[in-house]
């Protein structure tokens, strides 16, 4: 009994020491770090959550407290929100699913109301699926750095003159979070986050935890697999990041050659409906207009309702709508719009529209700060702007539209060094990766790559279609099998699978 107790001490003060570095995991399967307990064994206060999504689907929300930084865990805490669509069918629950919907910097309290519409009722049945707002996100203890604009990312515009601005930007971006949110920005990382991931699941009262991640979300998700394998359970990654590549640099760079095949797409659907859009009946003539439209608001920003429309702005209008194939007749409309304004035209902007540019453009009623907090804070990026703006000139051949986007300077440059190195991700935690080959987000080489980290991985490929998150947002028979016989069954394939679209 004396040894054994000296054992668990032992045990008790590495797994205190190592829960800074997220190498925890190495202590036994039902332990976690002593200084931790009290978060681990809180008591979960469930209440409406005041939503008008999850409240009709019968969801409770609870708050969970978790230290702002682990390696001082008797310090500041702050709240992690979360909500809860229980098991269908008690009798027959196979545990609880943790989910992220992406960003970072996404809300996901409401997530699972979507992903709960791609699952069978026999796996419905079988989980508690868990939403969550981030630490830094949405009813998390939010970051809010007082942004002038909703959005950090920008493209850099047509000349050096564009560029100059959006350094300028950019930086001043970065000097108002660093001036707002202090010391605590550090906090508000993946590695964190998927730390509040285990608490959370330990405040469930659950060994392991099932996992759904969407975007950004499947990087979190492999962090988790990585920091905590043996608290893992049936892990699904839709729309993969490289995790080698996560960061403002290799994950943006992936994503200009990826959105200028989709806008190839979308410029044919524009061609084909020239008598309602008059873009032109090709490809090209479509791909000039664009171009010449772009150059026009770098020389006069054009008004459309409470905003103006530069060379920075409309390339990320694009962006945001190519992302889904469903959404290629709204996009030609907007832009229509956008061109009859540049014309001189009256023009009565579409909610879609002004949603969009109030995204980009509106930091009210909070800007989006979070997501360049947390891509900030987790992977270290150069400083120098002269290394931007010669891969923005290289990229500008093949890349006409979205290469000064996808290589263009962040806040990132301007960034205090991340509290803790990235977390490299090798592992065997069995996994399922979904993945469409044409996402213009999370590239196809990119789940590739997620497959080949995660050893015992299997990878069902939506071929052919440009979407960005698949199951419980684009419907495909195939790939929402593979899903729902895993989640049920915990029975990866024995192979890869390809699907085509139904």
């Amino acid at each position: 009994m004396k040894r054994h107790k000296a054992t668990m001490a032992v045990q008790a003060t590495l797994a205190a020491l190592l829960a800074g570095t997220g190498l925890a995991c190495t202590a036994p399967a039902d332990a976690h770090p002593a200084p931790l307990d009290r978060f681990y064994s809180q008591q979960l206060q469930w209440k409406s959550c005041d939503d008008p999504r999850l409240d009709p689907a019968g969801a409770q929300c609870a708050d969970i407290s978790v230290p702002l930084n682990y390696s001082e865990p008797q310090g500041e805490t702050i709240t992690v929100a979360i909500s809860r669509l229980a098991a269908t069918d008690p009798a027959r629950r196979h545990g609880v699913m943790l989910s992220n919907s992406g960003g970072p910097g996404g809300p996901g309290l409401d997530f699972m109301v979507e992903v709960s519409a791609g699952m069978t009722p026999d796996v419905r049945a079988r989980y508690d699926l868990i939403g969550m707002d981030p630490r830094g996100v949405g009813r998390s203890s939010p970051v809010d750095c007082h942004w002038p604009r909703g959005f950090g990312l920008q493209s850099a515009g047509v000349d050096a003159v564009g560029f100059a601005e959006s350094v300028a930007t950019q930086s001043d971006l970065a000097a108002r979070c660093a001036a707002t949110e202090g010391e605590r920005l550090r906090y508000f990382t993946t590695r964190n986050t998927a730390r509040d991931m285990d608490v959370i699941r330990g405040a469930l009262g659950v060994e392991k935890a099932s996992y759904f991640g969407t975007s950004y979300g499947t990087y979190l998700g492999a962090v988790f697999t990585q920091m905590f394998p043996e608290r893992s359970d049936r892990i699904v990654l839709d729309s993969s990041v490289d995790p080698d590549r996560y960061g403002a640099i290799g994950m943006m760079q992936d994503m200009g050659p990826a959105n200028e095949a989709a806008l190839d797409l979308w410029a044919d659907f524009m061609a084909a409906g020239d008598g309602e859009y008059h873009f032109g009946t090709t490809r090209e003539q479509v791909r000039g207009k664009i171009l010449d439209l772009i150059r026009r608001a770098a020389a006069d920003p054009i008004r459309l309702g409470k905003f103006a429309i530069d060379d920075h702005t409309l390339p990320i209008m694009l962006f945001i709508g190519l992302d889904d194939p469903h959404n290629y007749a709204t996009l030609a409309g907007q832009i229509r719009q956008v061109a009859d304004a540049a014309e001189g035209k009256p023009v009565e902007i579409a909610p879609e529209l002004d949603t969009a540019f109030s995204f980009m453009l509106d930091a009210k009623p909070r800007d989006n700060s979070a997501q360049m907090a947390i891509m900030c804070g987790d992977v270290a990026t150069p400083r120098d702007p002269t290394l931007y703006w010669r891969n923005i000139e290289a990229a500008r051949a093949t890349q006409p539209i979205f290469g000064a986007f996808a290589n263009n300077i962040t806040p990132c440059a301007f960034w205090a060094p991340p509290a803790e190195p990235p977390t490299q991700v090798r592992n065997a935690v069995p996994a399922l990766i979904v993945q469409s080959t044409g996402d213009t987000r999370t590239t196809h080489q990119g789940a590739v790559a997620m497959r080949r980290d995660l050893s015992a991985s299997r990878m069902v490929t939506l071929q052919d279609v440009p979407i960005h998150w698949i199951f419980g947002n684009y419907p495909n028979t195939c790939t929402y099998d593979v899903v729902n016989t895993y989640l049920r069954d915990g029975t990866l394939p024995t192979d890869d699978v390809t699907c085509r679209t139904d």
